[in-house]
């Protein structure tokens, strides 16, 4: 789960991105998709602490200061620490990484949590550079606090600034890694939407919250109490936590922490479940599964439509198909090459080696055919079949392209269908040439059937001697005139053979005699294998595994390409558990 989580949000990222190139991108769409980049950032952060916590025999307690601008994030860390370990300043963005102060516990305590952060680099606190967003600092805390309960508190960097948008992962990351939430807000940022607008996000992963109420004036505190109640019962279904009021001190400048809640964060501690953690996981995703997915399923349902498409294509391929040759009485010309093999199985004992030196004089495309030996070699080119097979294809394609700019002008997913259009415009020629090589490679092959079906026949005719000796007797006489009229030609093709005067006269008394019947079987059972050999080989193998592959190759800055099977997968690991999962 976490791969395809990782997956779907660097689509959105290379779809955002795209987007973002164009001057007049729809302004709404990338709102959204921004948000929903954030959320599935935040999805893989919780994915990943569900790991963490697998792999760890006795985890830490994680704790986040979160917070809008200019709060005192750093300044409430100090005072919880008991020290100057956070860096503060006046200037808004000051803190733009994850910092980390490790409290009653060493570095080596928290080697893991490198795993957790994956990318992002863990750097000591002076190494940490405006100049990369990738990373994070870890530092012990050697002073002592009786704030504190032993485990990691993070100094988290502003979600509500300008420059917040190049480091957000990192707030992200740092904010999903907590057991419990700290939130900062000072009396004129408490009503701020980013900042409900995180707490809104923040109430799927089910953290105990600490509220803490900064830059207080003796007397405010009830009133805006007051609203932050309304604020969060508008916000979130869970209860209103506990609100810490902070003055000031003047002359160190820092907020004091009040006596009344000196032992709050350790009682709060007590209410985090880590065995819970896979549950939660799991109720995240499921809430935004289909939010998440929406433009993959629109992608799909436009592949449905094009497969749909796609085989209607070849549907009407093969009608054409059927038609034009399989039932045209003059251009089917399969069934008398099986003629021409059961001729040449008809050779009169003594007269063979006559009729067999007249054919080598002939031209070479009739010596490919009728020649002694009864080889499947031929003459694809002089094939009708091939020819008409190729201009089917052709066809379908030319049909094929007008139906995606109807489609792109009329349908759903405009884009998509306009897309698979110009990738199947550019390899148009390589898919015909790949149909005409199939095409080649098919008759070449079909001969074997051909010659099966000439056997048959002949074995047929040997159980009526009078029927065969008759077409024998038939077969010299009109096999002069077939000689006569290629030498008068020149050379004939495969096609011009159907309508020779030997293979009309055999044919037709071959029809008329006993075995007529038997030969219509076989004619018919040749074309249904015929059918079905052409079916496959070309429009199905072929054609049609060619036409499949075209959305694939739809450019990753404009489409998600997300395949089906690898959603039914994802999907299937969602649903898999009933109490939870515990995710890859």
């Amino acid at each position: 789960m976490l791969e395809f989580i990782q997956l779907l949000k660097q689509r959105y990222q290379a779809v955002l991105g795209g987007l973002s190139d164009r001057p007049y991108g729809n302004e709404t769409v990338k709102i959204t998709y921004q948000q929903r980049i954030d959320q599935l950032i935040l999805a893989e952060a919780f994915i990943r602490k569900g790991q963490l916590l697998d792999t760890s025999a006795k985890p830490l307690l994680q704790m986040a200061v979160v917070g809008p601008t200019q709060a005192g994030k750093s300044s409430l860390v100090n005072v919880l620490l008991n020290s100057n370990a956070a860096g503060v300043s006046p200037l808004a963005g000051y803190t733009i990484h994850p910092q980390g102060f490790c409290n009653g516990i060493s570095l080596e305590d928290c080697s893991n949590l490198q795993r957790y952060f994956g990318r992002f680099q863990q750097l000591q606190q002076t190494q940490l550079s405006k100049e990369r967003h990738d990373c994070y600092s870890l530092t012990e805390n050697t002073a002592d606090s009786g704030l504190m309960p032993h485990g990691v508190l993070w100094d988290t960097p502003d979600f509500d600034s300008i420059d917040s948008a190049t480091y957000r992962e990192g707030v992200i990351r740092a904010i999903a890694l907590a057991d419990i939430v700290i939130l900062v807000v000072s009396k004129e940022k408490y009503a701020d939407q980013s900042v409900w607008d995180i707490m809104v996000a923040l109430e799927e992963l089910h953290q105990p919250t600490i509220i803490c109420l900064n830059k207080l004036v003796e007397g405010s505190e009830s009133i805006i109490i007051q609203s932050l109640k309304e604020k969060w019962r508008q916000a979130r279904t869970d209860e209103f936590p506990e609100v810490v009021s902070l003055y000031y001190q003047k002359p160190g400048g820092l907020p004091v922490w009040p006596e009344s809640k000196q032992q709050l964060l350790k009682a709060v501690a007590n209410k985090v479940r880590h065995t819970k953690h896979a549950r939660f996981e799991q109720e995240l995703l499921k809430k935004h599964w289909q939010t998440w997915l929406e433009p993959v399923f629109a992608e799909h349902q436009a592949l449905n439509d094009w497969l749909e498409l796609v085989d209607l294509m070849i549907k009407q391929a093969m009608e054409s198909y059927q038609r034009d040759y399989l039932n045209h009485p003059h251009h089917y010309e399969t069934f008398q090459l099986a003629m021409t093999e059961l001729l040449n199985l008809m050779e009169i004992p003594g007269f063979a080696s006559i009729l067999a030196g007249t054919r080598k004089i002939l031209t070479w495309p009739i010596r490919q055919v009728m020649k002694l030996g009864r080889t499947r070699l031929h003459i694809a080119d002089s094939s009708y079949e091939i020819a008409l097979l190729n201009q089917i294809a052709e066809h379908t394609l030319i049909q094929l392209m007008d139906k995606l700019l109807d489609k792109a002008e009329h349908g759903q997913q405009g884009q998509w269908w306009r897309q698979i259009n110009t990738v199947l415009r550019s390899q148009r020629q390589d898919v015909l040439q790949d149909f005409a090589q199939a095409a080649k490679n098919y008759h070449l092959s079909f001969q074997q059937d051909v010659e099966s079906a000439a056997h048959r026949l002949y074995y047929k005719l040997q159980e009526q001697p009078i029927v065969l000796n008759g077409l024998r007797a038939t077969r010299a006489a009109a096999d002069a005139a077939a000689i006569a009229l290629t030498l008068q030609m020149g050379g004939i093709g495969l096609h011009d053979l159907v309508i020779t005067p030997a293979m009309l006269t055999v044919t037709s008394l071959l029809a008329e005699s006993a075995v007529g019947g038997y030969m219509h079987k076989v004619e018919t059972e040749l074309k249904q294998n015929q059918f079905n050999t052409v079916k496959q080989a070309l429009f199905i193998e072929s054609l049609r595994l060619k036409l499949l592959s075209v959305p694939e190759q739809l450019p990753m800055t404009t489409h998600f390409n997300i395949s089906p099977d690898q959603l039914s997968a994802a999907e299937q690991q969602l649903t898999e558990k009933r109490h939870g999962l515990r995710l890859l």
